[in-house]
This record gives C-alpha cells, structure tokens and sequence, in this order.
C-alpha cells in the first residue's frame, strides 16, 4: 500500500505534517474559522472576570459592610456570565459548521479517490478497514477540530489571561502558585508519548472489528447453511477483546494523566491557602528579594484560589482533549495513508464513448475493435510478493471475431479481462484495442466500449430501471424499452419494480437479465461474457442465452466458456494453462488435434 505513515513523526499531538494537509479542507470556509476565532479572546475575557469581581464584592462590599457597591457589582457578574454563555454558544456553533464543512470535503475527497485506486487495492485490503477510513477516522478529525485544537487554543488564551492578571494582582503569590509548573510540564511529556501509541494501536483494532463484522455479515449464509455460528462468535469475541484490551490500556494513560494533574493542583491550592491565609491573618506583607509588596486581603486570596481552579481547569482537560488529539492524529494517519495510495496512471487520451443508438443494435462487424496481447507480463501482488502468472502473452482476437477462452481453474482466464478493462494494471508488454495501448485510453471511457458480463451478477438497491441505467440520466425511454425487449425482461419484469440489496428479491436467472439489459444499453464494442456455471429454471435460460445471442450480434466477444454448446459455437477456443496459451483453434480442429484441449473436453464433457 502506498502510504507514507513511516513518515509521519509519532509522539506529538499535533504534526505540522498532518495539520499542513488538513488546512486546503478548512481554506474554502475561512471566514467561519476567523469569526470564531475572534470570538476566542473575548469568551476568555469574559471567563476570567468572575474571579476578580468575586474579589471586589468581598473587599469593597461584604468586609467594609458597604451594601452600595453590593447590587451593582453582583449585576455586573450576572451580566459577565450571561454574556459568557452567548459568546461560547456563538462559538461553538460557528467552529462545528467550519469543522464539519471541511470534513464533508476530505470525506468526499476520500470516496473519490477511492473509485479511482486499482483493484488489486482492495484484494489486499480489508473492506472493513476502508469503510473505518472514510467513517470513523474523518469522524475523529472534525471532532478533534472542534473539540481539540480549537479548544486547546481557547485554553491557551485563558491560560495566558490567567497568569497575566495574577501577576498583575500580586506577583509573589503567583510565584508561589506555579511553583509545581515545572513538575506538571515533565508529567504531560511523560505521558504524549504513550498516549500517541496506545490511540493508534485502538484505531487500528476497531478496523479489525469492522473488517470482521463485515466480512460475517456478508457471509451469513455460509456461516449458518455450515454451522459456523460458534466459530463466527469466537473469532469476533477474540477481535473485541483485543480492541477492548487496547482502550484499557489507553485509558490507564488517560486516567493516570488526569489523576497526577489533578494531585499537583490540589498541592498548589494547599500551598497557596497555607501561605495567602498566615498573609491574611497577620495582615502582613510578603517579601521576595527584600522586595515589599502590598498586604494580601481575604478578597484577593479568594479571587487567587478561583484563578488557581480557573488554571488547572483546562489542564486538567488537557487528558482528555490530548486523548481527543491523539485519536484525531492516528485517524489522519490513516486517512492520508489511503489517499497517498498511488491511482492509476493519468491517461493522455480521452476518446469520446460512442453514441448509443436508438435501437440498441451495433452497426456491423467492421466496427468492432480487434483486442491484442502483446508480450504480456503479470504478476499479482500477495501478501507484498510478487506471483507470476502472465510471462510474454500473446494472443488476438480479430474484428467481430467470438472466442472462447477455455482452461482451467487459476489458468488466467479472468485476468484477461481484469488487464483488458484496466482493473489491473500490465507489468510489462502491451494490451491494445483498435491498435492503440489501453494504458492511452482514459478507463471510463474504456469501460464504455468494453463491457464485462461477469458470474457475479451485482445489483443496487432502487428499481429495475435504476439497475439498469446505472444512474446515467441521458437514456430515453425508447432506448431503455428496446434494451429490455431485447434482453427479455419485459416478460419477467416491470421497470419500476423494487430491487432488494443485492437483488435478493429476485431470482438467478431475473438478476442475470438485468444485467444482460445493462450491457444492451451501453451497445459496447467488445463484449466480455464469463459464463455463469450456476443453474436457473428452463424458461429463464432460455431467455438468458437469447439475450446473449443479442448482444453478441456484430460486436468482438471473448467468452470464458463453461457450456460446450458456446465453445462449439465460437469461431475459434484459446486454450490456456497455468498464464500460457497452449492451444488455439476450432471446436473441431482440437479434438482432432487431441492434445490438452481434447483432454480437458474428455474430463469436462464426455
């Protein structure tokens, strides 16, 4: 996989790496972010004014016993907090739409880049691990935005308020008070490190169990027709007892941080009460360097103490927005890990798809392309290692030409068809189409002109006539009817019948039409037919294979063949083995031959 996570430096909560590549989301919706941002400064103003009007009501009023001052300043506070309250919902609406705006944007991004990644991809990858990608990790980056960094900045500013009007109040006793700073500095330190860590390792747990689940789910026939519920539940039990073991683990770090944070604190209140309160009592003044400050009043202890709460507050939070950060990081990891897989090669033509014609019908032998192998090399990509299978292949198949492709299980017949329409791509030698290198044909536009009828009939869910078209709005009525007429779905189907997930409404042999009434709509130039080997009644085989004749009416056909009546059929049969081509010829002429062919046919038929 192509990714670049070895690049990316671990221990950190933020990575300038990874916030530079997350900034060209958040660029487009930069007013949200500056609005909110300037709400910043004033919502901490607002949160640090309490504290010091607590102190003038308890100097100025309570003490001296002046009631005067009392209700203007308890108003005052009413008004700072109320004012505190609007100021954090306007920012919070404010950074959540900006965040989820730019996630909306990475989300998409990430689907895109995902339609166009070469299949081979997802042989190797877990689709439970793609779908966390796309969901849970762009999930964790938008609320790490708005719950981490911005907050994290808000913090920052507080905190900074904080110190500065300490000092301002009395410099000494907020000396004193941050005596313990450096100690809270080296536990934070301690701890990024192994939070880092133990976050990636749940990331990467919770993909196993969404890999798992998926693959069960999809599978459930398989797992109850053989019994393998016992089996399905213990390997999914062990998957979550890992994930659960994982988060254990990260909230022993989260917690630990927490708890030590919180003990330094509560030492910094006893400290500062200890030495504020004998100031208070003996109404002395405190002394640093022979310097003399002013005496320290009760109000002024208090207003300290609320500081002091107001300081260790957020960082306090800080385990829990670190966690948050650190969560978010993992996630962008992965997510840039997928985009940074390499797409396939930019194309340097883009030929237009031909026009489909009102009757559905090709226009004639001399309009299908001829398809040519030359020197072909390929090797799959298992488990990081190359395994060879085409090593100089070379075959063709004439205009308007049918031919079956025979051989036998893992002998490269459907690769041949992956190569043809760009699902994989050649390792070495040339695949051409009407003379020109697929590899110059942009593949939307090669997928148009070659169409694939696979064993494994896909359907969405929607209507018949939505499977049919495949969304693409452009098809008259007229065209859509003839397609259906001539695949004979009309006799099995209404257009805006629904259509189960995966077609599970309907039967083999109805899903097999729809798809036989796709391709007719396309009108390709090359049909590509891989033979279902699974049964259907009577009445629907016969409509399948007029459908087929249909469709291989004047076009080029490559059928990998399972039935002896199409190999009988087609103009010429490629024999392949283990990558190779072994044989070629008629129906006829190999059995005569009576090699390899001959053999299989005696094995398969008679």
């Amino acid at each position: 996989m192509g990714g670049r996570e070895g690049g990316v430096p671990g221990g950190k909560a933020l990575d300038r790496q990874l916030v530079r590549r997350l900034w060209p989301y958040l660029r487009p919706h930069w007013r949200l972010l500056a609005a909110s941002l300037l709400l910043l400064p004033l919502a901490a103003a607002l949160s640090l004014a309490p504290p010091y009007l607590l102190k003038l009501v308890i100097d100025r009023a309570l003490i001296p016993g002046d009631l005067s001052q009392l209700t203007p300043l308890a108003l005052l506070l009413v008004g700072v907090l109320i004012g505190e309250q609007l100021i954090g919902f306007s920012h919070t609406v404010l950074i959540q739409l900006c965040g989820q705006r730019a996630m909306h944007a990475l989300r998409v991004e990430t689907h895109r880049h995902l339609l166009g990644l070469r299949l081979s991809f997802f042989d190797r990858t877990p689709v439970g691990t793609v779908m966390t990608r796309v969901t849970n990790d762009v999930e964790s980056i938008a609320e790490a935005f708005a719950s981490g960094l911005v907050a994290l900045i808000a913090d920052v500013l507080r905190l900074c308020g904080i110190v500065t009007i300490m000092l301002w109040m009395d410099p000494w006793l907020t000396l004193l008070t941050f005596a313990m700073l450096p100690v809270l500095l080296l536990v934070v330190l301690l701890f990024q490190r192994a939070l880092r860590g133990a976050y990636r390792r749940v990331r990467r747990r919770l993909a196993r169990i969404n890999g798992v689940l998926q693959e069960q789910i999809t599978g459930m026939k398989v797992v109850q027709v053989f019994g393998r519920e016992a089996r399905a539940q213990r390997d999914f039990a062990e998957i979550n007892s890992s994930y659960r073991d994982a988060f254990k683990q990260a909230i022993k770090f989260d917690a630990s941080l927490y708890a030590l944070v919180e003990m330094i604190g509560a030492v910094t209140v006893a400290l500062l009460l200890w030495y504020g309160g004998v100031q208070v009592v003996h109404g002395a003044s405190a002394s640093a360097a022979g310097v003399a400050t002013e005496a320290i009043t009760f109000g002024l202890l208090v207003a300290f103490v609320e500081y002091v709460q107001k300081f260790f507050q957020p960082v306090r939070d800080l385990s829990a927005k670190y966690a948050v950060m650190q969560q978010a990081m993992a996630a962008a990891e992965r997510v840039f890990e997928l985009l940074d897989t390499d797409e396939p090669d930019a194309p340097s033509a883009i030929p237009s798809p031909p026009a489909a014609r009102a009757d559905g019908a090709s226009e004639g032998v001399d309009d299908a392309p001829k398809v040519e192998f030359d020197e072909v090399v390929f090797a799959y990509d298992r488990d990081g290692e190359a395994s060879p299978l085409f090593d100089g292949l070379s075959l063709a198949v004439e205009r308007g030409e049918t031919v079956a492709v025979v051989g036998a299980t893992g002998s490269g017949k459907t690769t041949l068809v992956r190569l043809l329409i760009r699902l994989y791509e050649l390792d070495g030698g040339t695949l051409r189409l009407d003379g020109v290198d697929v590899r110059e044909l942009d593949p939307g536009s090669l997928r148009r002109r070659v169409v694939v009828l696979g064993q494994d009939v896909f359907l969405f869910a929607g209507t018949v006539r939505e499977n049919i078209t495949l969304g693409d709005d452009h098809y008259s009525e007229e065209t859509i009817a003839t397609a259906v007429r001539r695949a004979g779905l009309n006799a099995r189907l209404q257009l805006d019948a629904e259509v189960a997930e995966r077609g599970q409404n309907l039967s083999l042999g109805e899903r097999q039409l729809i798809v036989i009434a796709r391709a007719l709509l396309r009108d390709p130039e090359v049909l590509v037919l891989d033979e279902a080997t699974a049964s259907v009644d009577p009445e629907a085989e016969q409509l399948i294979q007029r459908g087929i004749g249909e469709l291989m009416q004047g076009r080029t056909a490559i059928v990998i063949a399972h039935r002896l009546s199409t190999i009988e059929q087609a103009d010429r049969v490629l024999v392949m083995h283990r990558g190779r081509l072994v044989e070629q010829g008629t129906h006829r002429e190999l059995i005569e031959r009576d090699g390899f062919y001959a053999r299989l046919h005696r094995l398969q038929y008679v």
